[in-house]
Protein backbone atom coordinates (compact mmCIF):
# COMPACT_ATOMS: atom_id res chain seq x y z
CA UNK A 1 0.00 0.00 0.00
CA UNK A 2 1.22 3.48 -0.82
CA UNK A 3 1.80 5.43 2.39
CA UNK A 4 0.43 8.96 2.67
CA UNK A 5 -2.01 11.10 4.53
CA UNK A 6 -5.31 9.24 4.22
CA UNK A 7 -8.67 10.94 4.60
CA UNK A 8 -10.67 7.74 4.05
CA UNK A 9 -10.72 4.42 5.83
CA UNK A 10 -9.93 2.26 2.81
CA UNK A 11 -7.40 2.98 0.06
CA UNK A 12 -8.19 3.95 -3.52
CA UNK A 13 -7.40 1.15 -5.96
CA UNK A 14 -5.75 2.43 -9.12
CA UNK A 15 -6.18 0.39 -12.32
CA UNK A 16 -3.93 1.22 -15.25
CA UNK A 17 -4.80 1.09 -18.91
CA UNK A 18 -2.93 -0.19 -21.93
CA UNK A 19 0.81 -0.66 -22.43
CA UNK A 20 1.82 -0.81 -18.76
CA UNK A 21 4.28 -3.69 -18.64
CA UNK A 22 6.61 -2.49 -15.87
CA UNK A 23 5.10 -3.17 -12.45
CA UNK A 24 7.69 -1.13 -10.55
CA UNK A 25 7.29 1.85 -12.85
CA UNK A 26 3.52 1.77 -12.44
CA UNK A 27 3.85 1.56 -8.66
CA UNK A 28 6.10 4.63 -8.77
CA UNK A 29 3.54 6.54 -10.85
CA UNK A 30 0.74 5.64 -8.44
CA UNK A 31 2.88 6.68 -5.48
CA UNK A 32 3.40 10.11 -7.04
CA UNK A 33 -0.32 10.41 -7.80
CA UNK A 34 -1.20 9.43 -4.23
CA UNK A 35 1.06 12.12 -2.86
CA UNK A 36 -0.41 14.73 -5.19
CA UNK A 37 -4.00 13.70 -4.39
CA UNK A 38 -3.28 13.28 -0.66
CA UNK A 39 -5.05 9.91 -0.64
CA UNK A 40 -3.76 6.41 0.09
CA UNK A 41 -3.63 4.33 -3.06
CA UNK A 42 -2.97 0.74 -4.06
CA UNK A 43 -1.72 0.02 -7.60
CA UNK A 44 -3.54 -2.74 -9.48
CA UNK A 45 -1.14 -4.04 -12.12
CA UNK A 46 -2.40 -6.40 -14.82
CA UNK A 47 -0.03 -5.43 -17.66
CA UNK A 48 1.71 -8.81 -17.65
CA UNK A 49 -1.60 -10.27 -18.90
CA UNK A 50 -1.72 -7.83 -21.84
CA UNK A 51 -0.78 -8.17 -25.48
CA UNK A 52 2.59 -9.51 -26.57
CA UNK A 53 4.51 -6.65 -28.17
CA UNK A 54 7.78 -8.28 -29.14
CA UNK A 55 6.86 -9.00 -32.75
CA UNK A 56 4.37 -6.19 -33.48
CA UNK A 57 6.77 -4.61 -36.01
CA UNK A 58 6.41 -7.67 -38.22
CA UNK A 59 2.79 -6.69 -38.91
CA UNK A 60 3.50 -3.06 -39.86
CA UNK A 61 3.88 -2.16 -43.57
CA UNK A 62 7.17 -0.64 -44.67
CA UNK A 63 7.22 2.13 -47.27
CA UNK A 64 9.76 1.51 -50.03
CA UNK A 65 9.70 4.27 -52.68
CA UNK A 66 10.05 3.13 -56.26
CA UNK A 67 13.26 4.06 -58.05
CA UNK A 68 11.47 5.52 -61.06
CA UNK A 69 13.00 8.45 -62.91
CA UNK A 70 11.07 11.40 -64.22
CA UNK A 71 11.14 11.64 -68.01
CA UNK A 72 10.03 14.24 -70.49
CA UNK A 73 8.41 11.80 -72.91
CA UNK A 74 4.72 11.09 -72.75
CA UNK A 75 5.22 7.34 -72.30
CA UNK A 76 6.37 7.76 -68.70
CA UNK A 77 4.38 5.58 -66.32
CA UNK A 78 2.17 7.57 -63.93
CA UNK A 79 2.88 7.36 -60.21
CA UNK A 80 0.42 5.15 -58.35
CA UNK A 81 -2.18 6.91 -56.24
CA UNK A 82 -1.81 5.43 -52.73
CA UNK A 83 -4.69 5.42 -50.23
CA UNK A 84 -2.98 8.21 -48.28
CA UNK A 85 -2.59 10.52 -51.26
CA UNK A 86 -6.09 9.70 -52.43
CA UNK A 87 -7.32 10.83 -49.03
CA UNK A 88 -5.26 14.02 -49.29
CA UNK A 89 -7.06 14.87 -52.54
CA UNK A 90 -10.48 13.56 -51.46
CA UNK A 91 -12.27 16.93 -51.83
CA UNK A 92 -10.98 18.13 -55.19
CA UNK A 93 -12.34 21.22 -56.91
CA UNK A 94 -14.21 20.65 -60.15
CA UNK A 95 -12.28 21.05 -63.38
CA UNK A 96 -13.63 24.52 -64.11
CA UNK A 97 -12.50 25.82 -60.72
CA UNK A 98 -9.11 24.20 -61.09
CA UNK A 99 -8.52 25.63 -64.55
CA UNK A 100 -9.60 29.09 -63.44
CA UNK A 101 -6.65 29.16 -61.03
CA UNK A 102 -4.28 27.90 -63.71
CA UNK A 103 -5.61 30.40 -66.26
CA UNK A 104 -5.31 33.34 -63.86
CA UNK A 105 -1.69 32.46 -63.11
CA UNK A 106 -0.84 32.06 -66.82
CA UNK A 107 -2.30 35.49 -67.59
CA UNK A 108 -0.52 37.08 -64.64
CA UNK A 109 2.81 35.66 -65.79
CA UNK A 110 2.32 36.76 -69.39
CA UNK A 111 1.21 40.23 -68.24
CA UNK A 112 4.28 40.49 -66.05
CA UNK A 113 6.44 39.63 -69.05
CA UNK A 114 4.70 42.36 -71.07
CA UNK A 115 5.40 44.85 -68.30
CA UNK A 116 9.07 43.92 -68.30
CA UNK A 117 9.30 44.40 -72.06
CA UNK A 118 7.43 47.68 -71.93
CA UNK A 119 9.81 48.81 -69.22
CA UNK A 120 12.71 48.58 -71.60
CA UNK A 121 14.19 45.35 -70.35
CA UNK A 122 13.77 43.78 -73.76
CA UNK A 123 13.43 45.04 -77.29
CA UNK A 124 9.80 45.31 -78.43
CA UNK A 125 10.63 43.23 -81.49
CA UNK A 126 11.25 40.28 -79.18
CA UNK A 127 7.85 40.61 -77.58
CA UNK A 128 6.14 37.23 -77.14
CA UNK A 129 2.98 36.37 -79.07
CA UNK A 130 1.48 33.79 -76.72
CA UNK A 131 -2.29 33.78 -76.54
CA UNK A 132 -3.57 32.90 -73.02
CA UNK A 133 -6.91 31.75 -74.43
CA UNK A 134 -5.12 29.33 -76.72
CA UNK A 135 -2.94 28.08 -73.87
CA UNK A 136 -6.00 27.46 -71.71
CA UNK A 137 -7.64 25.56 -74.57
CA UNK A 138 -4.66 23.23 -74.79
CA UNK A 139 -4.44 22.89 -70.99
CA UNK A 140 -8.10 21.88 -70.93
CA UNK A 141 -7.43 19.21 -73.56
CA UNK A 142 -4.59 17.71 -71.51
CA UNK A 143 -6.06 18.19 -68.03
CA UNK A 144 -7.99 14.91 -67.86
CA UNK A 145 -4.79 12.99 -68.58
CA UNK A 146 -3.02 14.29 -65.47
CA UNK A 147 -2.80 11.95 -62.50
CA UNK A 148 -2.43 14.45 -59.65
CA UNK A 149 -3.24 17.97 -60.72
CA UNK A 150 -6.76 17.01 -61.75
CA UNK A 151 -7.36 15.75 -58.20
CA UNK A 152 -6.13 18.70 -56.16
CA UNK A 153 -8.11 21.42 -54.43
CA UNK A 154 -5.01 23.41 -53.49
CA UNK A 155 -5.34 26.84 -55.13
CA UNK A 156 -1.69 27.68 -54.54
CA UNK A 157 -0.49 24.50 -56.23
CA UNK A 158 -2.75 25.22 -59.22
CA UNK A 159 -1.55 28.82 -59.52
CA UNK A 160 2.08 27.76 -59.23
CA UNK A 161 1.42 25.21 -61.97
CA UNK A 162 -0.02 27.89 -64.25
CA UNK A 163 2.86 30.26 -63.52
CA UNK A 164 5.49 27.57 -64.14
CA UNK A 165 3.76 26.54 -67.36
CA UNK A 166 3.69 30.10 -68.67
CA UNK A 167 7.31 30.63 -67.67
CA UNK A 168 8.44 27.54 -69.54
CA UNK A 169 6.49 28.58 -72.67
CA UNK A 170 8.04 32.03 -72.53
CA UNK A 171 11.47 30.45 -72.42
CA UNK A 172 10.56 28.32 -75.43
CA UNK A 173 9.65 31.46 -77.40
CA UNK A 174 12.58 33.59 -76.22
CA UNK A 175 14.89 34.36 -79.18
CA UNK A 176 17.73 35.01 -76.74
CA UNK A 177 17.66 31.32 -75.84
CA UNK A 178 18.72 29.85 -79.18
CA UNK A 179 18.63 26.22 -78.07
CA UNK A 180 15.05 26.58 -76.86
CA UNK A 181 13.74 28.53 -79.84
CA UNK A 182 11.21 26.46 -81.75
CA UNK A 183 9.73 29.04 -84.11
CA UNK A 184 6.55 29.70 -82.15
CA UNK A 185 6.76 33.45 -82.74
CA UNK A 186 6.06 33.06 -86.42
CA UNK A 187 2.47 31.96 -85.93
CA UNK A 188 0.55 29.62 -88.21
CA UNK A 189 -0.61 26.02 -87.97
CA UNK A 190 2.85 24.62 -87.22
CA UNK A 191 3.34 26.94 -84.27
CA UNK A 192 -0.13 26.07 -82.94
CA UNK A 193 0.67 22.38 -83.08
CA UNK A 194 3.98 23.02 -81.43
CA UNK A 195 2.34 25.05 -78.68
CA UNK A 196 -0.20 22.29 -78.07
CA UNK A 197 2.63 19.76 -77.80
CA UNK A 198 4.62 21.95 -75.42
CA UNK A 199 1.63 22.63 -73.18
CA UNK A 200 0.91 18.92 -72.88
CA UNK A 201 4.53 18.01 -72.27
CA UNK A 202 5.15 20.71 -69.68
CA UNK A 203 1.85 19.96 -67.94
CA UNK A 204 2.82 16.29 -67.80
CA UNK A 205 6.19 17.22 -66.29
CA UNK A 206 4.57 19.44 -63.66
CA UNK A 207 2.01 16.75 -62.88
CA UNK A 208 4.69 14.14 -62.23
CA UNK A 209 6.66 16.53 -60.04
CA UNK A 210 3.50 17.24 -58.02
CA UNK A 211 2.85 13.52 -57.64
CA UNK A 212 6.41 12.78 -56.54
CA UNK A 213 6.26 15.61 -54.00
CA UNK A 214 2.95 14.42 -52.55
CA UNK A 215 4.16 10.84 -52.25
CA UNK A 216 7.39 11.97 -50.60
CA UNK A 217 5.48 14.09 -48.09
CA UNK A 218 3.00 11.28 -47.56
CA UNK A 219 5.77 8.79 -46.84
CA UNK A 220 7.36 11.12 -44.32
CA UNK A 221 4.00 11.81 -42.68
CA UNK A 222 3.36 8.07 -42.52
CA UNK A 223 6.74 7.58 -40.84
CA UNK A 224 6.13 10.37 -38.33
CA UNK A 225 2.67 9.07 -37.47
CA UNK A 226 3.99 5.55 -36.95
CA UNK A 227 7.10 6.53 -34.98
CA UNK A 228 5.38 9.08 -32.71
CA UNK A 229 1.82 7.86 -32.36
CA UNK A 230 1.91 4.34 -33.76
CA UNK A 231 3.36 2.51 -30.73
CA UNK A 232 0.74 3.88 -28.35
CA UNK A 233 -2.11 3.10 -30.74
CA UNK A 234 -0.76 -0.38 -31.47
CA UNK A 235 -0.41 -1.23 -27.79
CA UNK A 236 -3.89 0.13 -27.15
CA UNK A 237 -5.41 -2.11 -29.81
CA UNK A 238 -3.38 -5.11 -28.68
CA UNK A 239 -4.38 -4.85 -25.03
CA UNK A 240 -8.02 -4.21 -25.97
CA UNK A 241 -8.07 -7.41 -28.02
CA UNK A 242 -6.51 -9.38 -25.18
CA UNK A 243 -8.93 -7.95 -22.61
CA UNK A 244 -11.94 -8.74 -24.78
CA UNK A 245 -10.87 -12.39 -24.89
CA UNK A 246 -9.54 -12.73 -21.35
CA UNK A 247 -11.73 -10.53 -19.19
CA UNK A 248 -11.99 -13.15 -16.46
CA UNK A 249 -8.22 -13.30 -15.99
CA UNK A 250 -7.94 -9.52 -15.72
CA UNK A 251 -10.91 -9.26 -13.35
CA UNK A 252 -9.42 -12.01 -11.20
CA UNK A 253 -6.18 -10.04 -10.92
CA UNK A 254 -8.07 -6.93 -9.79
CA UNK A 255 -10.01 -8.98 -7.25
CA UNK A 256 -6.77 -10.56 -5.94
CA UNK A 257 -5.18 -7.16 -5.27
CA UNK A 258 -8.30 -5.97 -3.42
CA UNK A 259 -8.43 -9.19 -1.38
CA UNK A 260 -4.84 -8.62 -0.26
CA UNK A 261 -6.06 -5.45 1.46
CA UNK A 262 -9.40 -6.80 2.73
CA UNK A 263 -11.32 -9.78 1.28
CA UNK A 264 -14.63 -8.17 2.22
CA UNK A 265 -14.03 -5.01 0.18
CA UNK A 266 -16.31 -4.61 -2.82
CA UNK A 267 -18.38 -7.71 -2.06
CA UNK A 268 -21.39 -5.93 -0.56
CA UNK A 269 -23.02 -2.48 -0.41
CA UNK A 270 -21.67 -2.12 3.13
CA UNK A 271 -17.99 -2.33 2.05
CA UNK A 272 -17.71 -0.70 -1.37
CA UNK A 273 -14.36 0.11 -2.94
CA UNK A 274 -13.03 3.36 -4.38
CA UNK A 275 -11.37 3.15 -7.77
CA UNK A 276 -9.37 5.48 -10.01
CA UNK A 277 -8.72 4.11 -13.48
CA UNK A 278 -6.99 5.21 -16.66
CA UNK A 279 -7.92 4.30 -20.24
CA UNK A 280 -8.85 0.62 -20.54
CA UNK A 281 -8.65 0.45 -16.75
CA UNK A 282 -11.83 2.53 -16.70
CA UNK A 283 -13.54 -0.03 -18.91
CA UNK A 284 -12.39 -2.77 -16.54
CA UNK A 285 -13.72 -0.85 -13.54
CA UNK A 286 -17.15 -0.24 -15.12
CA UNK A 287 -17.38 -3.83 -16.34
CA UNK A 288 -16.66 -5.14 -12.84
CA UNK A 289 -18.99 -2.66 -11.11
CA UNK A 290 -21.90 -3.60 -13.40
CA UNK A 291 -21.32 -7.35 -13.66
CA UNK A 292 -23.93 -9.87 -12.56
CA UNK A 293 -21.81 -10.34 -9.42
CA UNK A 294 -20.51 -6.78 -9.16
CA UNK A 295 -17.57 -5.16 -7.53
CA UNK A 296 -19.49 -2.73 -5.34
CA UNK A 297 -17.97 0.66 -6.05
CA UNK A 298 -18.64 3.77 -3.98
CA UNK A 299 -16.67 6.24 -6.12
CA UNK A 300 -15.08 5.84 -9.54
CA UNK A 301 -12.82 8.36 -11.25
CA UNK A 302 -11.87 7.52 -14.83
CA UNK A 303 -9.50 9.50 -17.03
CA UNK A 304 -8.88 9.03 -20.74
CA UNK A 305 -11.34 6.14 -20.74
CA UNK A 306 -13.59 4.42 -23.28
CA UNK A 307 -16.38 2.74 -21.28
CA UNK A 308 -19.18 4.65 -23.02
CA UNK A 309 -17.61 4.15 -26.46
CA UNK A 310 -17.27 0.40 -25.95
CA UNK A 311 -20.84 0.05 -24.69
CA UNK A 312 -22.27 2.00 -27.64
CA UNK A 313 -20.31 -0.13 -30.12
CA UNK A 314 -20.77 -3.48 -28.39
CA UNK A 315 -23.05 -3.74 -25.32
CA UNK A 316 -21.03 -4.85 -22.31
CA UNK A 317 -23.65 -7.14 -20.79
CA UNK A 318 -23.84 -7.81 -17.06
CA UNK A 319 -26.50 -5.53 -15.58
CA UNK A 320 -26.30 -3.05 -18.47
CA UNK A 321 -29.00 -2.79 -21.13
CA UNK A 322 -27.85 -1.98 -24.67
CA UNK A 323 -27.79 1.69 -25.65
CA UNK A 324 -30.60 2.37 -28.10
CA UNK A 325 -29.93 6.04 -28.75
CA UNK A 326 -31.51 9.01 -26.99
CA UNK A 327 -32.36 7.30 -23.69
CA UNK A 328 -29.32 6.77 -21.43
CA UNK A 329 -28.55 3.37 -19.95
CA UNK A 330 -29.18 3.14 -16.21
CA UNK A 331 -26.29 1.94 -14.09
CA UNK A 332 -26.94 -0.35 -11.14
CA UNK A 333 -26.58 0.77 -7.51
CA UNK A 334 -23.29 -1.13 -7.41
CA UNK A 335 -21.72 1.88 -9.16
CA UNK A 336 -22.68 4.73 -6.88
CA UNK A 337 -20.77 7.74 -8.22
CA UNK A 338 -18.71 8.28 -11.38
CA UNK A 339 -16.50 11.19 -12.40
CA UNK A 340 -15.00 11.00 -15.89
CA UNK A 341 -12.07 13.18 -17.03
CA UNK A 342 -11.17 13.77 -20.67
CA UNK A 343 -8.43 15.79 -22.37
CA UNK A 344 -9.47 17.54 -25.62
CA UNK A 345 -6.55 16.21 -27.70
CA UNK A 346 -6.83 12.68 -26.36
CA UNK A 347 -8.47 10.71 -29.18
CA UNK A 348 -8.90 7.73 -26.85
CA UNK A 349 -10.98 9.63 -24.28
CA UNK A 350 -14.79 9.59 -24.37
CA UNK A 351 -17.66 11.18 -22.46
CA UNK A 352 -20.02 9.15 -20.25
CA UNK A 353 -22.89 11.49 -19.36
CA UNK A 354 -24.92 11.08 -22.55
CA UNK A 355 -24.75 7.29 -22.56
CA UNK A 356 -25.24 6.48 -18.88
CA UNK A 357 -27.34 7.47 -15.86
CA UNK A 358 -26.54 6.55 -12.27
CA UNK A 359 -29.09 4.62 -10.23
CA UNK A 360 -30.38 7.86 -8.63
CA UNK A 361 -31.12 9.34 -12.09
CA UNK A 362 -28.16 11.74 -12.20
CA UNK A 363 -25.56 11.63 -14.94
CA UNK A 364 -21.91 10.73 -14.48
CA UNK A 365 -19.84 13.91 -14.21
CA UNK A 366 -17.76 14.60 -17.32
CA UNK A 367 -14.93 17.05 -16.64
CA UNK A 368 -12.62 18.41 -19.35
CA UNK A 369 -8.92 18.55 -18.55
CA UNK A 370 -7.19 21.70 -19.79
CA UNK A 371 -4.60 20.94 -22.45
CA UNK A 372 -1.03 21.87 -21.60
CA UNK A 373 1.36 22.59 -24.45
CA UNK A 374 4.12 20.73 -22.61
CA UNK A 375 2.23 17.44 -23.04
CA UNK A 376 2.56 17.58 -26.84
CA UNK A 377 0.14 15.94 -29.25
CA UNK A 378 -0.03 12.47 -27.69
CA UNK A 379 -1.92 13.28 -24.49
CA UNK A 380 -3.37 9.88 -23.59
CA UNK A 381 -0.65 9.21 -21.02
CA UNK A 382 -0.40 12.76 -19.69
CA UNK A 383 -3.13 12.53 -17.03
CA UNK A 384 -0.95 10.91 -14.39
CA UNK A 385 1.21 13.98 -13.90
CA UNK A 386 -1.44 16.69 -14.26
CA UNK A 387 -2.18 18.49 -10.95
CA UNK A 388 -5.83 18.97 -11.93
CA UNK A 389 -6.37 15.22 -12.27
CA UNK A 390 -4.81 14.56 -8.87
CA UNK A 391 -6.92 17.32 -7.31
CA UNK A 392 -10.16 15.92 -8.73
CA UNK A 393 -9.33 12.40 -7.53
CA UNK A 394 -8.53 13.71 -4.06
CA UNK A 395 -11.69 15.84 -3.87
CA UNK A 396 -13.95 13.01 -5.07
CA UNK A 397 -12.49 10.40 -2.75
CA UNK A 398 -12.64 12.67 0.27
CA UNK A 399 -16.38 13.17 -0.20
CA UNK A 400 -16.92 9.69 1.25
Amino acid sequence: MTKGVSHVKDPVFVIHGVANRDRKEFSSVVSALAAAADVDMVPVHWGDLGAQEKFIDAALPIYRPETATLRNDQEAEPLAVTPLTAAVFADALNEGQQLSHVDAAVRDRLDAQDDEEDGGLRDHTARHHLDPDQILEYVREAWADTEWLCCTDDAQLLRETGSALAHSLLDETDPDLDDAYYGLRGGGADSDSRLRFLVRRRLNDLDRVAGAAVQAVGARLNHVMRSRFGPGTTRFLGDVLVYQRHQDAVHTRVRQVIDEVDPSLGRSPGRPVRVAAHSLGGVIAVDMATAAEPLWTESLVTFGSQAAFFHVCDPRGGQLAPYGGGVPVHLPASLNRWTNLWEPLDVLAFAASRVFRLHDGTAPVDLPVHHQASTGMWTHSAYWELPYVARVIGDVMRQD
